[in-house]
């Protein structure tokens, strides 16, 4: 169900805006409009530009928030001036703490730096400081390829006066240290560089071995965690003690902050030598008239509310309300789109059609339970919109596996109430024996496509469409044709006499003609010239071309629920394949373990497949006949906060 929607214009003193934002409009859903662009008629108005007071306090808050670690104490109750005044306080104990963590870290990361620079190094066994003293011997630090290494020992070893003291390697480097006589240097250096050495620079002086150094940097790394993890307990402190006045002074600030910025889509007018302040936007019928009687008694609010929604620029936007058991299905709806303001709501229809189609397709008493139970159990303690449509899917799978007989693919422990979808079979006249479970699944997709229809027409009276009234192929014309072939297909299968020619002709042949002709039909209808476009040869070939078309969607789209009867059929046969591998079949010891893997395996792998096809059926097949799914969503610019009104209200 869509709700009614009524479009308000509020105005006031411009100065008196935060008191009816906080006091009224805050007890409300209001999906607030542009009002220069929804008064674009009414002169001399301009837009309201203030800067908003509460941002910066807002984030400052928000930023004390984040540094608390426990975030589930209840927020108190806090004044505007006790929410700045707290965040201010907390600031100023904390910046002497902030002061001393960021030279702490600072500390860290240039103590970090050095353990990677010297890291590479442990494997040399030398003093870093004797070798910084050579006089005559030149050293660098670096690494080289590994595929470079090799070619590097034969070359250099054997023309050149060098040593490399090689240290860590990986699958990529070698690192290590070479030395060489100082005369010789520019050459040798220019050699490590023909074989892609890589000279490592160290920042700073280091005194003693390569791993003592490493050893000492990560224990004053150590030093410098712990004495970390006392300056954060130290923060949390003062947080910790204030807990609850700081989650209700951050509320009270997004709340106002919040409020603050429905200035910017309200507009200011001068009358009097006084300013007021307009504000537009759509409510539900029901709030719209408990505002109207709240503000009654309120000399400084004014309310006009527009009772012709047709006269309205804008289209009203959409908010959905439905029982609670259908509720998860406004999902699929809006993965397709919101239904328009005088659209129908289909999610009652998705949820009746989508479960049943479910359960036909997926008839098993054991796995619809598990369905049931599964999707119960993560719907309540994860709030999975899915899991509530598969536990409702669940429980028509599990009626349907009573219809069927069927528990874990068992077909010996039930009755089958109905039938058997691999061994039923039907006489279908000219076509010879038929699986019941194939026809059954046609006769109930056309019953669905002409469902369809009826629900496309009302569509359409809502939206006074003459062409979709009346010619359209899913209009009154496409009803009569296709109710027609139904009855006609119905009375052939079972046996009874066809009706006369001339009534299929008129049943059958006008229909068409008129749906060939709805362009100018409509024209006509409408009291217009029937002007027909393109010259009336291109105009009857295309038409031609058309209703061809249309005649193969039919055909395509009624045969498109024989997958209904097909996936129930397959889910037979790979329960019966399963209990072959189990043993089951055979008469002999049952292999439990590869039964329920395999009842586990068909539940996962066949209940995402099915309901992918069901999806696939609601939108393709039923849902391009009927729905456009054009609206806009209802979004309230305030969240509506009836508790804190109360508490106010008490506090008055």
């Amino acid at each position: 169900m869509i709700e009614k929607m009524k479009f308000l214009s509020i105005t006031g003193p411009k100065a008196d805006i935060d008191r009816v934002v906080d006091q009224y409009l805050s007890r409300y859903e209001i999906h607030l409009e542009n009002a220069l662009a929804s008064l674009q008629s009414v002169q001399n108005l301009s837009p309201y530009i203030q800067v908003n007071p509460y941002r910066e306090t807002l984030n400052r808050a928000e930023e004390l928030v984040n540094l608390l670690q426990d975030t589930t104490t209840p927020p108190a109750s806090v004044s505007l001036q006790e929410a700045a005044q707290l965040v201010e306080s907390l600031e100023g104990q904390l910046s002497q703490i902030h002061e001393q963590r960021a030279v702490l870290e600072e500390r860290r990361q240039k103590l970090l730096q050095r353990l990677e620079e010297i890291k590479p190094f442990q494997g040399l066994d030398f003093d870093v400081d004797s070798i910084l003293d050579f006089k005559f011997i030149k050293f660098r630090f670096g690494r080289i390829p590994k595929e470079y290494y090799a070619k590097f020992e034969n070359y250099i070893y054997a023309n050149f006066d060098t040593l490399f003291c090689k240290c860590l390697s990986n699958e990529e480097y070698i690192w290590g240290v070479y030395f060489c006589p100082k005369s010789e240097a520019i050459k040798i250096d220019a050699v490590y560089s023909s074989m892609h050495f890589e000279r490592i620079y160290l920042s700073e002086q280091f005194h003693g071995s390569p791993e003592s150094i490493y050893r000492d940097l990560t224990e004053q790394i150590a030093d410098l965690d712990r004495l970390l993890e006392e300056n954060k307990a130290q923060a949390q402190e003062p947080l910790q003690n204030c807990a609850a006045r700081l989650l209700g002074a951050r509320d009270r600030l997004a709340s106002h902050s919040q409020n603050f910025d429905v200035r910017r889509l309200a507009a200011c007018t001068r009358e009097d030598r006084e300013t007021f302040y307009i504000l537009c936007g759509w409510m539900s019928q029901k709030d719209a008239a408990a505002f109207q009687r709240e503000i009654q008694e309120d000399d400084s609010i004014y309310c006009f509310v527009e009772e012709g929604l047709e006269h309205h620029d804008s289209e009203p936007p959409v908010k959905l309300k439905n029982p609670k058991l259908f509720k998860p299905f406004e999902m699929y709806v809006k993965m397709y789109g919101l239904p328009a303001y005088n659209e129908m709501d289909p999610t009652i229809f998705v949820g009746v059609t989508y479960s049943l189609i479910f359960g036909a397709m997926f008839g098993d008493v054991g796995q619809g339970l598990l369905l049931l139970i599964g999707g119960a159990l993560l719907y309540r303690f994860k709030k999975i919109t899915l899991a509530a449509i598969i536990s409702l899917a669940g429980i028509f799978s599990t009626f349907f596996g009573f219809m069927f007989g069927s528990v874990f693919g068992f077909e010996d422990v039930l009755p089958a109430y109905w039938l058997r979808p691999v061994t039923a079979m039907t006489q279908v006249p000219g076509l010879g024996n038929m699986n019941t479970v194939f026809v059954v699944a046609i006769a109930f997709g056309m019953f669905l496509i002409l469902i369809t229809m009826v629900l496309h027409i009302i569509n359409a009276i809502r939206a006074h469409d003459i062409e979709n009234i009346l010619f359209d192929q899913n209009a009154l014309c496409g009803l009569v044709f296709y109710g027609s072939l139904t009855a006609v297909v119905a009375l052939f299968i079972t046996g009874h006499h066809l009706p006369a020619a001339i009534v299929l002709i008129v049943m059958f042949v006008v229909p068409l003609i008129l749906i060939m002709f709805k362009e100018p039909l409509t024209r006509l209808v409408k009291k217009k010239s029937p002007v027909i476009e393109g010259g009336k040869v291109m105009f009857f070939v295309q038409s031609f071309f058309e209703l061809f078309e249309v005649m193969l969607s039919y055909l395509s789209n009624t045969l498109s629920f024989v997958r209904i009867g097909a996936f129930a059929v397959s889910h037979a046969a790979m329960m019966e394949v399963v209990l072959m591998l189990g043993g089951a079949t055979e008469g002999g010891s049952i292999n439990w373990l590869i039964i329920v893997l395999g009842n586990l395996f068909v539940c996962a792998m066949e209940g995402l497949i099915v309901g992918i096809q069901v999806l696939r059926l609601e939108y393709y097949e039923m849902f391009s006949r009927f729905y456009k799914g054009s609206g806009r969503e209802f979004r309230p610019f305030i969240q509506k906060n009836p508790k804190r009104n109360k508490v106010k209200e008490a506090n008055h």
